[in-house]
């Protein structure tokens, strides 16, 4: 059967039962139909006394067109741990309208190992980013209203950075004109799109602890500056209140189940590659004060997810994970080894072997983390008893145990071995988390650094501008904020035609941003876009309701 065929046989529980197996009243699950609910700030709150569980990361090497399934592994670790006592909640991010509707496909896992409702989850769910779009675009509603009717701000029309965003992949909406028609619309300006899980407001949602913390760090974000250079705030135009309000359901963690019936947060959704690939802080902690363990993901590869999940998720929210998990197949490694799609069912130990090199730049950059690491390979039919333990003999090199996991096939029985490994990794207690670089350390010392020791690149190139840019917030106060970096996900290099583990390159810098409210420095390197564009032929093109009433196409 195919995902979907499987998720819609799927028993599912009342969304109520699922909460009572967290402790969680029913009177503090605030339904959306009969399997999805959100979670009360009140209950939430209760909580702070609450001792925390285990945290443990599922990361990934760098995605192929082969498939590596991050998510898929992190639902079954999450069901696999349940099923040998460990009292486990998973989190992962919600999906993004812009990748279903155009390429990538759904966010809720695969096989036997899925949260459910699918169709839900990769559609509107419960409106949080529809939400987060409206908050975001009415901060720029409200700034060039502000600019029409006076500009007692004394905003430069030339210098606003704040651009509108949309849940959908639309490159025509890259760069754009806004204001035009005459003297009854306003003063005319460029400006631009970049998708919502780009949004500084996705952001905030995704590191805010509270409402109040939320409303404060929309006042924070910056949206232009003064003909004196001086920056303008969302909070200078009166626009935190009313996007605090529009945000105040959206701010709630959602909850639904796997396929058996464990309980998952889905909450938040920003993207790895533009963005910082965590689910929120809110549903991280609070799963945290419920369970056990607590399996989260972060987004694409170890080099973007699973660096940022560190130094800005962790740093930011005081969270020490305990254990890695690093997912590869031998489909990928034999990708990166230099293998095209279409070969990849033929065994070849060599690619294999060659291919490797990826993973063992990811391992090495884990390491350095402080956190210990498992390789968990996802088994695909046409893997070959000797190209898995090619994998497993490389990864014992690297001071580390690689697993085989079957749960796509065969749910939490498919990942006891892996489960079991975990356990131990976190009773063992080797754990001795500590970001990359210090808080105190330069805005492009840390880019330098992140690009040296993570993408093992021998320079970063950024012109004067660049450079004098980061000089200046520095300068404003915001030197200690970590880095986000926007780049390509399938490479360590900013070519995505670049696979295994490159060295002796080169990180070109192409523009800085500052998001002030979230907290961090967005840096964007290469090629990589902030408003991704449809493929030749989108998923959309497929995509209908049938005659059973039943959505086809949408997986």
């Amino acid at each position: 059967m195919s995902d979907i065929e499987i998720a819609r046989k799927a028993n599912k529980k009342p969304i109520q039962e699922i909460g009572a197996t967290l402790g969680i009243p029913a009177e503090h699950l605030l339904p959306y139909g009969h399997d999805k609910a959100k979670i009360s700030e009140t209950f939430i709150k209760s909580l702070a006394g609450n001792k925390n569980g285990h945290l443990v990361l599922v990361t990934a090497i760098n995605p192929t067109p082969a498939g590596e399934g991050k998510t898929t592994t992190t639902v079954g670790l999450g069901d696999g741990l349940n099923a040998i006592g460990k009292k486990t909640a998973i989190c992962i991010r919600e999906a993004s309208l812009g990748p279903n509707f155009g390429m990538k496909g759904g966010a809720a896992g695969g096989g036997m190992s899925q949260v459910v409702p699918m169709e839900d989850m990769n559609l509107h769910f419960t409106g949080d980013f529809h939400a987060i779009t409206s908050a975001h675009n009415l901060l720029a509603a409200m700034l060039d209203n502000h600019i029409y009717w006076g500009n007692a701000l004394d905003i430069d029309i030339r210098r606003i950075p704040y651009r509108r965003v949309m849940d959908m992949n639309d490159r025509a909406l890259r760069e754009v004109v806004c204001n035009l028609g005459g003297v009854a619309n306003g003063f005319p300006r460029e400006t631009g799109f970049d998708i919502t899980v780009a949004s500084e407001v996705m952001a905030i949602l995704c590191l805010a602890t509270d409402l109040a913390d939320l409303e404060r760090r929309l006042g924070d974000i910056i949206v232009a500056y003064r003909r004196d250079r001086s920056p303008v705030r969302a909070r200078d135009l009166k626009a935190d209140g009313a996007m605090t309000v529009l945000l105040q359901q959206a701010m709630q963690p959602n909850i639904v189940q796997t396929l058996e019936n464990n309980p998952a947060f889905v909450h938040g959704g920003p993207f790895a590659n533009i963005a910082h690939g965590c689910n929120s802080v809110i549903a991280t902690t609070t799963a945290l004060k419920l369970a056990d363990y607590v399996v989260t993901e972060a987004g694409f590869g170890a080099d973007l997810g699973a660096e940022k999940f560190f130094d800005i998720k962790c740093r930011k929210a005081g969270l020490a994970p305990e254990a890695v998990v690093l997912v590869a197949t031998v489909r990928a490694m034999k990708m990166n080894g230099g293998i095209a799609k279409a070969d990849l069912g033929s065994e070849d130990v060599g690619a294999v072997q060659k291919g490797c090199a990826n993973l063992g730049q990811h391992i090495e950059n884990i390491k350095k983390f402080g956190v210990p690491v498992v390789v968990a390979i996802n088994h695909f039919v046409t893997d070959t008893d000797a190209e898995v333990q090619t994998i497993k003999d490389f990864v014992a090199t690297q001071g580390a145990e690689a697993v085989l996991c079957t749960h796509w096939a065969n749910g939490s029985a498919g990942i006891a071995d892996l489960s079991h490994k975990v356990v131990a990794l976190v009773e063992g207690g080797s754990a001795r988390f500590a970001p990359l670089y210090p808080d105190d350390m330069g805005l492009f010392q840390k880019i330098e650094t992140i690009a040296r020791e993570i993408y093992r690149a021998d320079e970063v190139l950024a012109d004067k501008k660049i450079r004098d840019q980061l000089k200046t917030w520095e300068e404003q106060g915001y030197g200690n904020l970590p880095i986000c970096v926007a780049k390509t996900q399938y490479s360590f290099t900013t070519d995505p035609n670049r696979r295994g583990a490159p060295r002796r390159h080169s990180v070109p810098v192409r523009e800085v941003r500052l998001s002030a409210g979230a907290g961090f420095v967005v840096v964007i390197c290469g090629d990589v876009m902030t408003m991704p564009g449809l493929p030749r032929v989108p998923s959309a093109e497929f995509i209908r309701i049938n005659e059973d009433g039943v959505i086809d196409g949408l997986f």
